[in-house]
């Protein structure tokens, strides 16, 4: 069986991807209890689990669903520290899309 795809997508993408499950990388800009938000090439918003501990300033790589309002509902978190190139992380998103017949299949 093939391992469900998390397509790798920014703020911009949100909206393409509602309803699906998806993979984010960004930097945590706020912590507001169940609730925390990233720069993603954007601000998202993100409804946290229990098992999420994030740090603010940090880079994260979440796994979560995109919701009817374009938050993304946390699955898994993981911290990434404070040294990440953002750029070539970025980069990786866009080849993504630009080649997308070799990651994902379309919404």
């Amino acid at each position: 069986m093939d391992a469900p795809q998390t397509p790798r997508i920014l703020a911009p993408h949100l909206q393409q991807f509602q309803y699906r499950t998806v993979r984010m990388l960004g930097k945590v800009t706020a912590l507001r209890g169940e609730t925390a938000q990233i720069d993603a090439g954007g601000n998202v918003e993100l409804v946290l689990n229990r098992d999420c501990h994030l740090a603010l300033n940090h880079a994260v790589e979440i796994i979560g669903k995109v919701d009817a309002k374009l938050s993304v509902k946390v699955q898994a978190a993981t911290d990434f520290g404070t040294n990440i190139d953002f750029d070539a992380a970025n980069a990786v998103v866009d080849a993504t899309h630009r080649y997308k017949e070799i990651f994902y299949d379309d919404p």
